[in-house]
Parts: structure tokens; sequence; C-alpha cells
């Protein structure tokens, strides 16, 4: 039998102008103090995405993350009290079987958003964080930057005047080894992503927009007894 024929990766080479320089560094001082504030609460956050990886441009977001649960009026009090404002909270839920989240926006434009989990994250869910490229608060202080996977199938590997980058499709193991997460996580994003430039964004199983005076706890709790299939997730 013959043997399949290798298949061989395309590697783009990817050097930053000054300008990108500079936009890494300015989204990465309000990351900073985005992430001290709620250090100042004992509440550990990490940045994901594009900040993290490097590769931004003048529309990056800045995305945070907490990975536990922590309770709603504790975070938003924690903004409030180092000076953010609360432009918008939106409950969501991708679907029954993922966890509902909580996500705080820090601005009309919504560019700035804290997202904590209502319930604890799953093992896979963790892992889709380290796909997109995920690092702390003394990451970002030591001008350090995170491998990490785009919306566009594409591997980021910083390096010290831009980053590497190839396509994910076909080096799914070597992607794996390289983030420290399973392959299942790779083929599974993959296959997310590509569906989604194939059809558009798909909805959410639930998004809700929390209206003055709501909790996240209460939202989710109306939800679920109002909706079995959200009670999916309570489940295990």
């Amino acid at each position: 039998m013959a043997e399949k024929p290798l298949r061989l990766r395309e590697v783009l080479e990817v050097v930053y102008s000054t300008e990108r320089w500079e936009i890494l560094k300015k989204l990465r001082v309000d990351a900073v103090k985005l992430l001290e504030a709620l250090e100042g609460f004992n509440i550990r956050g990490f940045i994901h995405g594009s900040v993290a990886r490097g590769d931004v441009d003048e529309n990056s977001d800045i995305d945070v993350v907490i990975l536990q649960p922590i309770p709603s009026h504790v975070v938003e009090t924690c903004l409030l009290m180092k000076g953010f404002n609360i432009f918008s909270r939106i409950l969501t839920q991708a679907t029954p079987s993922n966890t509902p989240k909580a996500h705080i926006y820090l601005g009309p434009k919504e560019k700035t958003s804290v997202t904590f989990p209502l319930l604890n994250f799953r093992t896979r869910e963790l892992e889709f964080y380290r796909f997109g490229g995920i690092m702390g608060i003394e990451e970002l202080r030591g001008n350090l930057r995170a491998p990490g996977c785009t919306k566009r199938l594409t591997f980021i590997k910083p390096t010290a005047n831009g980053h590497l980058e190839y396509p994910i499709e076909g080096f799914e193991s070597e992607v794996a080894r390289e983030l420290g997460v399973s392959v299942d996580v790779v083929k599974e994003r993959v296959r997310v992503l590509k569906k989604r430039d194939k059809y558009g964004r798909t909805g959410l199983f639930i998004k809700r927009l929390l209206t003055e005076g709501e909790n996240f706890e209460s939202v989710l709790e109306k939800i679920v007894s109002k909706n079995p299939p959200a009670r999916r997730r309570l489940r295990f």
C-alpha cells in the first residue's frame, strides 16, 4: 500500500508595524487596569483572544474572563467602585449543554467586556479559552504573548517581531500540542467556525438583556423554571 503524501504546512511570517505595536500597548494598558480592578476584590481575571496573542488591529476588543463562578453583585460592585461604567449586562447560553454565562459590557460599543460563568465551567469549555489564547495579569505585565487560534482558523505563534501563522486544518494534533488542549477541542472549534463561516453566526440558545434592578442569578432561575431544556446543564 502506497504511503499517503505528507501535507506540507504553509507558514506565514507577519512582522508588526510600529502602529500595530502601539495599538497592542494601549489595549494591554487598559486590560491591566481592568484586571487590577478585579484583583483588588480578590477576583482573578484573564485576558483572552487577540490581546493575549498580540495580533490586534484598531477594531480589537478587550475580552476578560473569570474562570469560576462569582456572585454577580460582587463583580458589578467591584467595577463600579473602581470607576468603570457598566453599559449593558447580557446572560447567554450557547446550547442547553453549555454553561450559562454573564457578560458585562463597559462601553456603548461593547469593545470591553467581563465574562464569568454562572455555574462551574466544564474542562472542555476551559480549553476553548486556551484554544483562543489566554493569559493572566503577570504575563501581561511581563509583555508576554500567548499562542492561540483565530476565528479565521489560523494558529498564531508569537515571535519577537510579530507572529507566525498557519492553518489549523490538517494540523489539529500539532495545534493541540502547542496549546496543551485535546485534539477533540481543536476539531470541534474547526467544525463550529467553519459552520459559522458558511451559514453566518447562528443564534444562541439563550440571550437575555438584563434590565435595571435585575441580577444574573435571579434571571437564570426564572429562565430555568420556565424553560425545561435550560435545566439540562443543571443536571450534570
